[in-house]
């Protein structure tokens, strides 16, 4: 643009106004709240648990009645070790301290012998619709501050191998196993709204649906940005339909003759473009949410099984959303409250 607009006033004799050529546009830098990062830094762990307990205390505990046998662990005793074990971010063995001193500030109603019984309740199908409803009830506090999101997914390795014969080159090659995690966030706080954890193959575009269904039943919807891979006339016709605008990324073999919504989303695209990506770009609030959840939580898995693995991931989730709760008590004076206007979460059978 600079050089453009000299060689304008060099083709017109000088009479074009003059322009400083040091004068380049700065990158915009953001202002940090440092008194109240610090603060929420320091009693985090002290907070993060206090959440968790009155968070889990909402679970429905199942009918025992009839059953003989020594009483197990409760429900809420067992989402609470399991996600302050992965919240840890330490082996089940030295955990075992951490799960004592719970329990001695009232957080446990039973003291679990060692942290290698949250392995097992790791490997329990039955707290994975659980700890999705966490996830969700976590995250209600942040209703009314985040009203535009975004979708997409990633991956978490694992110590699991996948090895197989390569008959062509005749040696036996492998690669690591990983999860895929489909997510919505809100761009404002980065809380994590919905999840679908999948096949690490499984496609895209169609968790796009489901995820803005799900954050549309408590929240509500302005914008929802995605990636081109997200991009097609259900998933703008989805994002419509809960009463918000989708800002999703278009192919370069799209032409908008698919028509209806998909075709006035793609002219705005073309015609307004830089307006179009204002919107757009808010995505990158979800690169962010990825990264905060694996720098803080590690950004591989300790579980084995197919069961443990999705739990444990979802163990990282909730991790995240009870963290940013933390910090925006301090940064905007939120009180979090769960299960204040809402029933209590099913109990799994």
């Amino acid at each position: 643009m600079i050089a453009a607009r000299l060689v304008c006033e060099r083709d017109h004799g000088g009479k074009a106004p003059a322009i400083v050529v040091d004068d380049v546009p700065k990158k915009p830098t953001y202002k940090q709240n440092w008194k109240a990062y610090n603060t929420a830094q320091s009693v985090e762990k002290d907070r993060f648990q206090e959440l968790l307990f009155d968070l889990c205390r909402g679970v429905a505990e199942p009918d025992r009645t009839g059953m003989r046998g020594r009483k197990p662990f409760s429900m809420k005793d067992s989402l609470f070790a399991m996600t302050f074990k992965v919240y840890s971010t330490i082996s089940g063995r030295r955990f075992s301290s951490d799960l004592r001193q719970a329990h001695a500030r009232g957080h446990m109603d039973r003291l679990m012998a060692g942290g290698l019984k949250v392995c097992e309740f790791m490997e329990n199908e039955a707290f994975t619709p659980l700890l999705k409803s966490l996830i969700v009830q976590s995250s209600l506090p942040l209703k009314s501050v985040d009203t535009k999101f975004a979708i997409d997914s990633s991956g978490f390795s694992t110590s699991r191998f996948e090895r197989w014969f390569d008959q062509k080159y005749g040696v036996t090659r492998q690669k690591c196993h990983w999860v895929k995690v489909h997510i919505c966030c809100g761009v404002n706080t980065h809380i994590v709204t919905a999840v679908r954890i999948l096949d690490k193959d499984s496609a895209d575009a169609p968790q796009f649906t489901p995820l803005v269904k799900e954050t549309a039943q408590e929240f509500v919807i302005e914008e929802v940005s995605a990636d081109k891979a997200y991009a097609s006339v259900e998933n703008f016709e989805t994002v419509a339909n809960c009463g918000g605008t989708g800002f999703i990324a278009f192919k370069s073999n799209h032409t908008g003759g698919s028509g209806g919504l998909f075709e006035r989303m793609f002219h705005y695209f073309q015609f307004r473009r830089e307006e179009f990506l204002k919107h757009y770009h808010q995505r990158s609030n979800i690169e962010s949410t990825f990264s905060m959840i694996k720098r803080k939580f590690g950004d591989s898995l300790r579980s084995k099984t197919d069961t443990a693995l999705v739990n444990e991931t979802l163990c990282k989730i909730l991790c995240h959303n009870l963290v940013v709760l933390i910090h925006e008590q301090h940064e905007l004076g939120i009180e979090a409250e769960f299960w204040k206007n809402t029933p209590k979460a099913v109990a799994a059978v």
